[in-house]
């Protein structure tokens, strides 16, 4: 351990490694919720809000420590240090799991110690032969050559992190690499956020976007893939929901007019991200499905519900399958809080007058949106026009499509919008030349620096 080490993973927070701890009450539960699951460190003397009070470090501390974990059934596996009066527990993943304390059987989950009941433990034992996807090595990875290091930056800056001089440091601290041998190798979990290109390394990791004419998979309209980065592939998708999804707009007695979506896309953000975060990639003859209809929006991901849980537990508990993956995302506010998001779904819609979403779990766990005009939805469907219309009242798709991207990501200039969107700058500025004129957008900052972004609507 080192200043700057610390600094990092005080900045950085608790999470599904890390945990801070004030005093040594309740650290048993700790030590073993680490034991049985991927390990990690405690920071004895650093309270919940990343403040340094230290504690006072003699053989005797470190003696009651070590006896509290030989107390655990069976004893867990620790490593000791102590760093400007913070004492650091190093807690191994566990050989021989499950794991338990004096009050019980306990799991990582998050940055939380989740306790388990009789059937969560019998789920457990049953699971632990298979190993997680995340957190397994990645050989064919190149590291430094197929890894992004602007990816790693924009993630530390979305988690309020201070990059570090030394990337590596970042990613080992992230669980996203190990050093072997004076290597950084990558796991899955590093490939998955913070590759050039994941198309590169695995093909079924892809969000796969399509539209359909009607209510059947006969007419495809519009069909999109994206697998660059696991981020990209949340954000690319939300694009491609808001090209198709109609606005209509409310009057709110300010300058501003409000848009209203015809589902909240708050509510289908949070069903891409589900599918995204809790799909089994194991499965590679399968994709994450976000698939649109006349008559509803259906989100998909393979592996059906997750071990463990049953659809009455939905809202209600939560068992992640990649727990890795979720920690990450809820480190980039991605994820608002572990176990909310089915929960979040059903307020959102509520709170829009609309029926509940539906899921459906077998091979699959499906989230469906019924769309407006739909049997029971209390809702009239807008006219063909309209509805083709979507987000920006009637110009064509290209600049729909355009005028999402802009929306989601502000300040992009058009040679990066072109090469994120994969389609001619030439284009791109025509664009951006109809959307001026709509005043839809505007140019904002210097010639050189400068980029488009929305431009609120007057009324």
């Amino acid at each position: 351990m080192n200043a700057e080490e610390l600094k990092l993973i005080l900045e950085e927070g608790e999470g599904y490694r890390i945990e801070f701890k004030e005093a040594l009450s309740g650290i048993d539960r700790e030590m073993v919720a680490f034991a049985n699951a991927s390990g990690g460190r405690l920071f004895i003397g650093v309270t919940d809000k990343k403040a340094v009070r230290g504690i006072s470090i003699d053989n005797k501390l470190k003696s009651q420590v070590q006896d509290i974990a030989n107390q655990c059934q069976p004893p867990v596996k620790i490593l000791i240090e102590d760093y400007n009066s913070i004492l650091i527990i190093h807690v191994r993943e566990g050989d021989d799991k499950p794991y338990k304390c004096s009050s019980g059987f306990y799991l990582r989950v998050g940055p939380n110690a989740q306790k388990l009941n009789r059937n969560e433990i019998l789920e457990f034992i049953k699971s632990e032969g298979k190993v997680r996807f995340d957190e397994l090595l990645c050989t064919r990875f190149n590291y430094p050559k197929q890894f992004d290091g602007k990816k790693l930056n924009d993630f530390l800056s979305l988690s309020a992190i201070t990059p570090p001089r030394d990337k590596t440091l970042a990613l080992v601290n992230l669980g996203a690499a190990e050093k072997q041998e004076g290597k950084t190798v990558f796991n899955n979990l590093g490939v998955l956020f913070f590759s050039k290109n994941l198309d590169d390394i695995y093909h079924h990791t892809t969000v796969t976007c399509a539209l359909f004419a009607g209510t059947e998979k006969a007419d495809v309209q519009d069909r999109r893939d994206f697998n660059e980065d696991i981020l990209s592939s949340i954000d690319r998708g939300m694009i491609f929901l808001k090209q198709y999804i109609p606005v209509r707009y409310e009057m709110t007695g300010m300058p501003q007019r409000r848009e209203i979506p015809e589902i909240p896309y708050d509510a289908l953000r949070e069903a891409l991200i589900n599918a995204v975060a809790h799909r089994d990639y194991f499965e590679k003859g399968a994709n994450v499905m976000v698939e649109i209809f006349d008559d509803r929006i259906d989100i998909s991901n393979p592996g059906g519900l997750v071990k463990g849980m049953s659809p009455k537990d939905l809202g209600k508990k939560s068992v992640l399958r990649n727990p890795n993956i979720a920690s990450l995302l809820h480190r980039v506010g991605y994820i608002e809080k572990m176990g909310t998001g089915v929960t979040k779904m059903r307020k959102l819609m509520r709170d829009a007058g609309l029926l509940p979403p539906l899921f459906e779990s077998g091979y699959f766990f499906t989230a469906t949106f019924r769309r407006s005009g739909t049997k029971g939805s209390g809702r009239k469907q807008p006219p063909a026009k309209e509805r083709n219309e979507g987000v920006n009242g009637g110009v064509n798709e290209g600049v729909n499509l355009l005028h999402a991207f802009i929306c989601d990501h502000p300040g992009k200039r058009t040679s990066e919008i072109s090469k994120v969107l994969n389609v001619p700058q030439k284009t791109i500025e025509r664009w951006i030349h109809k959307l001026k004129a709509e005043q839809k957008i505007t140019f904002v900052g210097s010639p050189k620096t400068g980029g488009y972004e929305k431009k609120e609507a007057i009324v």
